[in-house]
């Protein structure tokens, strides 16, 4: 036996006990839906001999994997079936064990402001939005084109598309024709705002691929003023003597080389003054000269 599971749980799942089942928005239906978008008496499935059937009777407003159908469309475990903006899934419940976690709706546009005010609607395959009955998501909105946009989901990315529309689509409030939605995104078509929710983005997918990032690339040798401060060998001062080049004269054959001789050493100039003292010392060394010549003379 096989139920029908609305996909945004709005209600418990109903039983296809009966041989027949009518869907619709009139009270004599078995399962009455009052969303827009529905027919009075808008589809209808039978039994027959183990096998379920549906059929249309909204003029195109069902649609079964994405697919619009007719009359007497057979169903399977697992069919997606869509009644203009209502979703459901048949489901077995002796094969629902099997049935792979992935199938899980993953994708909704909630309702924030306007008609249907907290409404979600699950997103799959291609869905358009508008006044049109047509449309697999119907509002009653006068400023909405019969086909404003569309939404269509393919490799887990959800978009939506203008369809030149007459008052167009806002995200984020910037007017877009076509753009790429992520989970929290807001989008405003006329007076009605939905909230995209989807999967969340996990760590290793929200790393910043822009951030700056920093490298070691080679040491930087030391500056030489420490080195110098470290490793230099230490100098020893140089005597004022030796800097000035003075040294002691060799023996003199004459009396002006011994006088010269025996006349003291005196060191370089200073900087200051240094002509002066340079000047004294050789008036010092001729008048020693000329007293020892004077000296050699008289004996």
């Amino acid at each position: 036996m096989l139920r029908l599971q609305f996909l945004d749980n709005r209600q418990a799942p109903v039983w296809l006990t009966d041989e027949r089942l009518s869907i619709g928005q009139d009270s004599r239906n078995q399962l009455v839906l009052g969303d827009a978008g529905i027919a009075s008496f808008h589809a209808e499935i039978r039994q027959d001999h183990g096998y379920y059937y549906l059929s249309d009777a909204s003029q195109g407003a069902t649609w079964v994997n994405d697919q619009r159908i007719g009359t007497r469309f057979q169903l399977r475990d697992g069919d997606r079936l869509r009644l203009g903006g209502v979703e459901l899934l048949l489901v077995d419940p002796s094969k629902s064990a099997a049935r792979p976690e992935a199938a899980a709706p993953r994708w909704f546009l909630q309702v924030i402001q306007g008609e249907h005010q907290g409404r979600k609607f699950h997103i799959h395959g291609s869905m358009t939005f508008g006044r049109s009955s047509k449309c697999e998501l119907c509002f009653g909105d006068p400023e909405l084109s019969r086909r404003h946009c569309e939404f269509f989901l393919k490799d887990d990315v959800l978009e939506v598309k203008d369809l030149a529309s007459a008052n167009g689509v806002t995200v984020n409030q910037q007017k877009v024709r076509t753009a790429v939605l992520q989970p929290g995104d807001q989008l405003k078509m006329g007076s009605v705002s939905l909230l995209v929710i989807g999967p969340k983005v996990s760590l290793s997918e929200a790393l910043d691929e822009d951030a700056t990032q920093f490298m070691r690339v080679a040491d930087l040798p030391r500056p030489l003023a420490s080195k110098a401060a470290s490793g230099a060998t230490q100098i020893a001062p140089v005597p004022l003597a030796a800097r000035s080049g003075a040294r002691t004269a060799p023996a003199a054959a004459n009396p002006l080389r011994a006088a010269a001789k025996s006349a003291p050493v005196v060191a370089a100039p200073a900087a200051n003054g240094g002509w002066l003292w340079l000047g004294s010392i050789v008036l010092l060394l001729i008048g020693a000269g000329l007293g020892a010549a004077s000296m050699h003379l008289l004996g």
